[in-house]
């Protein structure tokens, strides 16, 4: 039975001169579990809103075709209506939170439609999302991981046939991640709620999903069962998707005829193992240890801060925080969520002011100094870029901080700058309307305006498509001759892998390990307490054999070979 039915969906927002939903006819099983996917501008955020009457009932537009959930007619039926049909989490999940505490948020929706039983249905719903017990807490002192969860809760406690999710794990660390997709789990698999998912991250999808989508130019290229779709290497790659990285080197192997080519290719790491059976490591030479670095720039001694609570103890973050960083390091900055990254780096900038110890920037205490007159040395780039952007343009947002304080050569300096991270041709644009990738380089070029000799970036790659964020990379390390000092905040291994020199995990306020990614990969002790999930070949290299640390796909490649077992 078809819990959804589409037929000949065209929609075009206002004044926009092409379509971003093309003709598409699609049909979606009652309990299925399907991953939609494609790059960053192809219509899957568009789409999923004609799925709850959002399109075209609050976003006006031109509506094309017939779009039937759960029975409903979406045309026929109003947003309310079809909220009990189709439950929605959006990409920016915190503003669905509305309410103090955390029950009085998950029986709002109920409260809405005059239920009355409005309080035991977000019980249950809070129940069915892993909060029980957290009924009578204030929102604040959530994790994002949790927070998610709630407004999924507020979906819940309507009963919906179809959950849609927008990129649910897009800014959480591995073991909330885990604990999103076992929930979804256990809403698909024991009470039959069909689950549709935006993302990105294929190896979830590998391990969670039944069927995949791909979109493509406004369309539906196709949609298959989720190892069938896996294994389409080239077409994603084509779609700036990337399949699991065990897909990927499987596929590569293929075709260097390395591995028969009629081997179905693995999607997952226990499928790898079977794939993989006639691989033996070969250890390569030892890497060359880094030079020394600069003198000492910042340094934390013995900082402790916490947050104020209105219900309960002061959420302590740090508790005598010791931390030196050097001039010319490339840092990660690295932790579950609520580990104190944010607090660090705005300790740093000094949006906060540590409670006890002190911060030194180049030997001087920074905690009696305006913020105005750190700026110079030290930038923070937000998590959240649209943030950065004050003005109505690109270029006057670039410019401001130098115009405020007087910097000659301002407007050949924007010039410069709208040059070097390609947003010449967007100077005129509002940088909230620009596209993911466009917005984080935008944030990149108001952050190194003023020349810093340290740059902050907070989770620089969250919510992006993996091509987007290999362009992100690729102007980290272009800007090695701007910037000397970096140091990012981010749950993106891969990142973290193939960019940092030196790695920093924090967990329960304190520095618990340090140094080079095979250090902190390599110590199974530290990967477990603060629930650090390197890539995914990491991980498949290890199950093969535990010495072996390969971080990328090449890495992987280079150091297994093969026993001609199949030949």
């Amino acid at each position: 039975m078809n819990v959804i039915e589409i037929e000949n969906l065209t929609y075009s927002y206002p004044a926009a001169k092409a379509p971003i939903l093309k003709n598409i006819s699609l049909e979606v099983e009652e309990g299925d579990f399907l991953a939609i996917v494609g790059n960053n501008g192809c219509g899957k955020s568009t789409f999923c809103k004609t799925l709850n009457g959002l399109i075209p009932h609050f976003i006006t537009g031109d509506f094309e075709g017939k779009v039937v959930v759960g029975g409903l007619n979406t045309l026929e039926s109003d947003v309310g209506t079809l909220a009990c049909k189709a439950g929605y989490v959006y990409q920016d999940f915190e503003n669905q939170i509305v309410r103090p505490t955390v029950l009085d948020d998950a029986s709002y929706a109920c409260l809405n439609y005059a239920m009355e039983d409005y309080r035991e249905r977000g019980r249950e719903a809070l129940a069915l999302c892993g909060l029980e017990g957290r009924e009578d807490d204030y929102i604040w002192q959530l994790s994002g991981g949790q927070t998610h969860l709630l407004a999924l809760a507020g979906a819940v406690s309507l009963r919906p046939d179809v959950l849609i999710l927008d990129e649910p794990i897009a800014q959480l660390d591995p073991g909330h991640a885990d604990r999103i997709y076992g929930v979804l789990r256990e809403l698909n698999e024991k009470h039959g709620k069909t689950i549709i998912v935006i993302e990105h991250h294929t190896e979830y999808i590998a391990d969670y999903c039944r069927h995949v989508m791909l979109m493509r130019d406004g369309g539906v290229a196709w949609k298959l069962p989720t190892a069938e779709a896996l294994r389409r290497v080239e077409e994603l790659e084509e779609c700036n998707i990337f399949p699991p990285q065990v897909t990927i080197a499987a596929r590569r192997m293929q075709l260097a005829g390395r591995l028969p080519a009629d081997l179905p290719l693995p999607t997952t790491v226990e499928e790898g193992k079977e794939a993989f059976r006639g691989l033996r490591w070969q250890p390569s030479a030892p890497p060359e240890k880094a030079g020394e670095k600069g003198e000492e720039a910042v340094r934390f001694d013995k900082v402790s801060v916490s947050y104020r609570s209105v219900k309960g103890e002061d959420r302590v973050v740090f508790d005598g925080l010791d931390l030196a960083i050097r001039r010319g390091e490339k840092i990660a900055l690295i932790g579950s969520n609520g580990a104190g990254k944010s607090t660090l780096m705005k300790l740093m900038v000094g949006l906060l002011k540590p409670e006890n110890g002190d911060i030194l920037l180049h030997g001087e205490s920074i905690c009696k100094k305006r913020t105005e007159d750190l700026s110079r040395q030290i930038s923070l780039v937000y998590q959240n870029p649209e943030e950065m952007f004050i003005k109505d343009t690109i270029a006057a947002d670039i410019a401001y901080a130098m115009q405020v304080r007087n910097v000659k050569d301002c407007e050949s300096r924007t010039e410069e700058l709208l040059a070097r991270f390609r947003l010449s041709e967007l100077r005129d644009r509002d940088g909230r309307l620009l596209s993911g990738g466009q917005m984080r380089r935008a944030s990149l070029a108001i952050g190194i305006a003023l020349n810093p000799g340290i740059l902050l970036l907070d989770e620089p790659t969250a919510n992006l498509d993996i091509a987007t964020r290999k362009e992100i990379m690729r102007t980290l390390t272009e800007m090695k001759d701007i910037t000397e000092t970096v140091m990012i905040a981010t749950h993106d291994m891969q990142l973290v892998c193939e960019w940092a020199e030196r790695i920093v995990v924090l967990c329960g306020g304190k520095v618990v390990a340090d140094g080079p990614r095979d250090e902190i990969f390599g110590n199974r002790r530290v990967v477990e307490k603060v629930g650090i999930r390197p890539p995914e070949i990491f991980s498949m290299g290890q199950a093969l054999d535990e010495r072996a640390l390969c971080y990328t796909v090449d890495e992987f490649l280079r150091s297994f070979q093969e026993v001609p077992e199949w030949k």
